[in-house]
């Protein structure tokens, strides 16, 4: 197939690339080595996030693809595509995953007509900051399982329960909840979404800590917590598909294949610059095939996203949902052979972290110790497999 990119399309690149290349030079340390961490766990760090959101929403890129009348421009998908690229391989941030990423298409998908001017223009404007309210104790990949509940009492929902692992949370002013409406269900029966503000009475949220005590993630608590019925988004039980169309948004990116090129280009620059046992790192064959199978599978990565932006273009924002797992299995495990790859061709440097000895910023230890739960969050790969399995090959269904 023929990726090549159109003239305007490529002016348009260099546009998005120029503005990085200049924002970026006010990073604070904390983007040094960019992700999660650096967006979440310091006031600094989310400052800059913050600020960095606003301007992007002001030039209208966080929403290029969207409708008009709802904060967009009405531009081709693609163009959406290229400026994930290009933010991805600057490392920077200003794009709230959740709200732009999963939120805002499930909204276009099944939010009423009122819903989509209310909540959809704040997000494109860059004003709001959103965190998923999906995973509990007892339900993270088997996310069918959940248990909080929003009962419905007269023009409210009382929500009571528990969620976790909410990437964000602490810093989020709202959150999309998925919650079960009817208690008598089991399983993906009787679950709906709802929007609701974090600041609401009952909502109470504590620190997830990682092991360097970095604050990332959090659990998060529902007593007796009144949520609007113009909250619910979509039909009431209904919510189950909406989720699917959501995992599928959040899955589809071409961002974490950019970066991972970045990431081997910078390793390959160590690897000319520096020797070991006498002689470059790079003139090491061993060394060098990793290297270039790490790249060949960037480049499949890459098209396979290529392919998802094409199948959305062509049939809308809902597509098959084997597409979508197919790319996050395979960027998932392959971030982490470039985390263990890295590590093993920068040797005992590739441990150090805030140092000025540290190759890289320290990149590659930060991601070797994140990239355990790669094959977990947003979906473990067994799950993604089974969808791979069930949607795209219609193969039956373990009992």
């Amino acid at each position: 197939m023929d990726f090549e990119f159109t003239k305007e399309q490529e002016a348009l690149r260099e546009e998005f690339d120029e503005f990085f290349r200049k924002e970026m030079k006010h990073a604070p340390k904390e983007w040094a080595e960019g992700g999660l961490e650096a967006m979440y766990h310091t006031d600094e760090g989310f400052a800059f996030h913050d600020q960095m959101k606003k301007k992007l929403g002001k030039k209208g890129w966080l929403s290029r693809a969207w409708p008009k009348e709802y904060g967009g421009q009405d531009a081709p998908l693609i163009e959406q595509l290229i400026f994930n690229e290009v933010h991805a391989f600057h490392r920077a941030p200003g794009v709230d995953n959740f709200g732009v990423g999963m939120f805002a298409p499930t909204l276009m998908v099944g939010g009423t007509e009122e819903q989509k001017k209310r909540l959809l223009p704040p997000i494109a404007r860059g004003e709001v900051q959103y965190c998923q309210g999906w995973s509990e104790p007892d339900a993270g990949s088997d996310l069918a399982n959940l248990s909080t509940q929003a009962v419905r009492e007269g023009d409210y929902y009382i929500v009571n329960g528990q969620k976790t692992w909410t990437t964000g949370g602490h810093r989020a002013d709202h959150m999309f909840l998925l919650a079960r409406t009817d208690p008598n269900s089991t399983r993906s029966r009787g679950l709906s979404i709802f929007n609701v503000k974090m600041d609401l009475p009952g909502i109470e949220v504590r620190p997830i800590l990682y092991m360097d005590k970095g604050h990332i993630t959090n659990d998060v608590y529902f007593k007796d917590v009144k949520i609007h019925a113009s909250e619910l988004v979509g039909k009431e039980n209904e919510g189950w598909e909406l989720t699917r169309q959501t995992m599928n948004f959040e899955r589809s990116g071409v961002a974490g294949f950019v970066e991972g090129k970045r990431t081997i280009a910078e390793l390959i620059d160590y690897a000319k610059a520096h020797k070991r046992n006498g002689k470059k790192i790079s003139e090491d064959p061993v060394t060098r095939q990793k290297i270039a199978k790490l790249f060949i599978g960037l480049e499949v990565g890459q098209t396979l996203a290529y392919r998802i932006n094409w199948e959305q273009q062509k049939g809308g924002l809902i597509f098959a949902a084997s597409a979508a797992s197919e790319s996050k299995v395979f960027g998932s495990e392959l971030s982490q052979q470039v985390a263990n790859v890295s590590t093993e061709v920068l040797g005992m440097y590739g441990q150090l972290e805030n140092s000025k000895w540290a190759p890289m910023d320290g990149k590659a230890a930060t991601h070797y110790q994140f990239c355990v739960a790669a094959n977990i969050f947003a979906g473990s790969s067994e799950v993604q497999r089974n969808l791979i399995a069930w949607v795209g090959l219609g193969l039956p269904r373990t009992k």
